[in-house]
């Protein structure tokens, strides 16, 4: 397992913490006015012992409104004006302010004690107090700015809910002031340190947070900023096999880009297995080539540069035969191969174990394996067709056995004569949330006058055992599906409020419905069957990749930020606790 690969499922990992959020901006603004119907029914029946409720019904209104009108005020000051995250910081704040007021009365019962009005006014700086560290990390506030504003909302809503005679001995309370001082002076340490955490790789976590949460709503320009600050230029190679008709009226390509798609969706190359896609005409297999989050391209402009480039590319090999499959099964590990001339194209896979990305070291050996025995192009696809953790080290070693014991046996195999079909989802009705743009492809591959399919799914990873499934399908019907592949791509139809950030194929669509389309696609392939001839190309681009050690500051700086969150906590914990004995 590599160290970059643990970074990148720490940082998924700190990231899903964001899910806390409400998926709806309208259920916070219910729930925030749910709440401030709460903290007014307890301030007059719990501590101000008014149970005549027409002497204060129009409070209720007054209080709402002034919270309303409040949140529609915050967003004047946040960095990207957006009502949501100002509707999701007023209902946490107002969450806050209902539980002290809670507890206060429950302190009181349980410890036989008079209600003190100290809880109201300690409960309305603390909300305060949150909304300068939420200011700072996530709206974009200085924290001059955000101590400015800090009491806007919370004191507007204690002016209208305390009865005016009030209002000076309340917020004089030396008691309340002692305490709320001291957490306004946490919140603020708190937001400079958490915000240093990741120094020196990373200068500022919180624009780093505030990026990642400002991409969630598409706009990406900050966080594809901050990567290709990071990045670095490298050279990569994209690998194509173009099958052509004799008559040279259809065409077909299998890319295997050695670029990751990453690094979420819609930063950077996320959607790139679509964009090639689209890009060749939409007859293309997009790959998932053995690659990792250290190859994703970290903006829009390297993805351009990239496809822009795409075009130049040079042919290796060509010819009209290829073997028959290859298929060889070790333990939890298979490896399909196909020779072409010279060129071996394999085709790895634990399904229907699953796992993540293989490592890079498994390509390297693969290749240099195969350069030993005079392979003119060794290109290797990751199926990424069951999901999974890392991959352990004994199946990686089966693995690595199967491959070479796949390439050693097609030295040994005839070549005959290719004939090829293609044919996709483009004019079906497929959309589902765990498929991307690219929808569903299938190739037919006849070989001594034996067919073959070779499947392929616009998802990143599938559910275990629909692969399976859907192959099972194909032997019902005396056809051999060899294997389905995913291009991995990130970009997701619709948010995925899961600590994945995607929905797998299959997890959403039922392996029925996916069986289905697959077989239609599969009559038209098959159907469409030609003569054929194949070209081994081959392109090299420089593009500016995210590299390792981006995800090395990022993860820091979040493991970081979380340490230290977790000790302000519980110190503020203790000290709220000390409160309710007062």
């Amino acid at each position: 397992m590599e160290p970059e690969s643990d970074d990148v499922s720490n940082i998924h990992n700190r990231f899903s913490l964001t899910l806390v959020n409400p998926g709806s901006h309208y259920f916070s603004l219910a729930a925030s006015l749910g709440v401030g119907l709460v903290i007014v029914l307890a301030t007059y029946f719990g501590y101000l012992n008014n149970l005549n409720i027409e002497e204060f019904w129009y409070k209720i209104p007054l209080v709402l409104g002034v919270m309303a009108v409040m949140q529609l005020l915050d967003i004047k000051f946040a960095k990207k004006k957006e009502y949501s995250k100002s509707l999701h910081s007023s209902l946490f704040g107002n969450m806050l302010w209902v539980v002290t007021i809670l507890m206060g009365l429950l302190a009181s019962v349980v410890l036989s004690k008079d209600t003190s009005l100290f809880f109201i006014t300690f409960g309305m700086i603390l909300f305060a107090s949150f909304r300068i560290g939420l200011y700072t990390t996530t709206l974009g506030a200085s924290l001059k700015k955000a101590l400015a504003i800090a009491f806007i909302q919370p004191l507007a809503m204690f002016l209208v809910l305390i009865p005016q005679e009030l209002w000076i001995s309340m917020l004089s309370n030396p008691i309340a002031l002692g305490y709320g001082g001291s957490f306004l002076i946490i919140a603020s340490a708190w937001s400079v340190i958490t915000d240093r955490a990741g120094r020196p790789g990373m200068k500022s976590t919180h624009k780093t947070i505030q990026a990642y949460l400002a991409s969630q709503s598409n706009d990406v320009d900050d966080a594809e900023k901050l990567m290709e600050e990071h990045a670095t230029e490298t050279k990569v190679a994209t690998s194509q096999i173009k099958f052509s008709s004799q008559d040279g009226t259809k065409e077909f390509k299998m890319i295997l880009p050695e670029i990751h798609p990453g690094p979420y969706h819609p930063v950077g190359g996320s959607n790139i297995p679509y964009l090639i896609y689209k890009k060749l005409s939409s007859s293309a297999m997009v790959m998932h080539s053995i690659s990792d989050h250290a190859l994703n391209l970290p903006s829009r402009n390297e993805v351009n540069n990239y496809l822009k480039n795409l075009e130049k590319s040079e042919t290796k090999e060509e010819g009209v035969k290829c073997t028959e499959p290859v298929v060889v099964q070790i333990n939890k590990a298979r490896v399909t191969g196909i020779l072409f001339g010279n060129s071996p194209l394999l085709f790895l896979s634990l399904s229907p174990h699953g796992m993540e990305d293989i490592p890079s070291y498994m390509k390297k050996e693969i290749e240099q394996y195969g350069s030993n025995r005079n392979f003119t192009k060794i290109m290797t696809v990751d199926c990424h067709n069951a999901m999974g953790e890392e991959i352990s080290k004994e199946d990686g070693e089966d693995m690595l056995k199967a491959a070479k014991s796949c390439l050693d046996t097609l030295i040994t195999k005839d070549s005959f004569p290719i004939e090829f079909g293609y044919a996709n989802t483009e004019n079906m009705d497929v959309w589902t949330e765990d498929l991307g743009m690219g929808g569903l492809g299938i190739t037919c591959l006849k070989i001594n006058n034996k067919k073959y399919f070779l499947g392929w799914a616009d998802a990143n990873n599938m559910e275990n055992g629909v692969g399976e499934k859907i192959r099972e399908n194909f032997a019902s019907k005396g056809d051999n599906l060899l294997e389905i592949c995913t291009s991995d791509t990130h970009y997701s139809a619709v948010k995925a409020r899961n600590r994945n950030g995607y929905y797998q194929l299959g997890l959403i669509t039922s392996a029925d419905k996916l069986t289905k389309w697959f077989g239609e696609i599969a009559k038209e392939a098959e159907a469409n069957v030609l003569s054929a001839k194949y070209e081994i190309l081959e392109n090299e681009t420089k593009v500016r990749v995210m590299g390792q050690s981006i995800y090395e500051d990022y993860s820091k700086a979040l493991d970081n930020s979380l340490k230290i969150t977790k000790i302000f906590v519980i110190g503020c914990l203790g000290l709220f606790i000390t409160s309710l004995f007062l």
